[in-house]
C-alpha cells in the first residue's frame, strides 16, 4: 500500500453486502481500493467458506462417529471467514486513512511534523490488517489439514482448493504488509517482521496440503 492516488469514487461500505460482479468491477477500475489487500482478505475467507462447505457435505450417517469434530471445525471456518469478510472492509479503511494522511497540510514544521505522525499511524494500521490475514490463512490451513483424513473423499479437492486459497491469503499478505513497512521508521516497522517470518512457512503447509490432496485424488 504506497501512497495511493486520488479518486472521487467511494468504495463500497461492505464486502459482504457488495454483488461480485460489483466487487469484481471495483477491482478492474482505476479507484484506490480495493485493492490486493481486500483480495488477500477475501481468499481467506473462500478458504474458510470450502472448508465449512466440506464439513458440512461430512453430516452423513457412515460420519457420525466424527460428528463432534465437524460441527466445530464448521463452526471455526463459519467464523473464520466471517472475521476475514471483515478484514477485506478493515483494509479498504486502511487504505482510505493512509489517502487522507498524505493530503495533510505541511506548510509549516508543525504541519508536516503532525502529517509525518497521522501517516506513520495510517501506514502500521494499514500492515496490521494484512497481518490479521495472514493468521486467519494459518487457521484455514490448520482447520482444512484436521478436515482432510475425515472429510467426505467426495470434495475432496475443495479442501487443496482451501488450501491454496489459504497459501494465496498469506503471500499476499506479505506484501502488503512489506510496502507499508518499507515507508515506516524502522523501529515501527519491527512488530512486523514475525508476521514475515511466518510466510515461508504456511506456504510450505499449504503446498503439502495441496500435494496431499492430489494423492488422494490420483489414488
Amino acid at each position: 500500500m504506497s501512497q495511493p492516488s486520488t479518486s472521487s469514487q467511494e468504495t463500497a461500505s461492505s464486502f459482504g453486502a457488495a454483488t461480485l460482479d460489483g466487487y469484481l468491477s471495483d477491482l478492474a477500475a482505476k479507484i484506490p481500493a480495493p485493492g490486493g489487500g481486500a483480495v488477500a482478505a477475501l481468499h481467506a475467507a473462500q478458504g474458510a467458506a470450502l472448508v465449512a462447505m466440506v464439513a458440512r457435505y461430512t453430516t452423513r450417517a457412515k460420519d457420525a462417529e466424527h460428528r463432534p469434530v465437524i460441527d466445530r471445525l464448521i463452526e471455526a471456518a463459519d467464523a473464520a471467514r466471517a472475521r476475514s469478510l471483515a478484514l477485506a472492509d478493515a483494509d479498504a479503511a486502511a487504505f482510505t486513512a493512509v489517502g487522507a494522511a498524505y493530503k495533510l497540510p505541511k506548510a509549516t514544521e508543525e504541519e508536516a511534523a503532525a502529517r509525518t505522525e497521522a501517516i506513520n499511524a495510517a501506514l502500521v494500521e494499514a500492515a496490521r490488517v494484512p497481518a490479521r490475514v495472514m493468521d486467519e490463512a494459518d487457521e484455514v490451513l490448520s482447520l482444512a489439514a484436521e478436515l482432510l483424513p475425515i472429510g467426505n473423499p467426495n470434495v475432496v479437492t475443495d479442501i487443496g482448493a482451501a488450501a491454496d486459497a489459504a497459501r494465496a491469503a498469506a503471500t499476499s499478505s506479505r506484501l502488503n504488509i512489506e510496502i507499508n513497512v518499507t515507508s515506516l521508521p524502522a523501529a515501527l516497522g519491527d512488530p512486523f517482521a514475525p508476521a514475515l517470518l511466518r510466510v515461508e512457512e504456511i506456504a510450505a503447509r499449504a503446498d503439502a496440503l495441496h500435494a496431499e490432496v492430489l494423492r488422494a485424488v490420483r489414488g
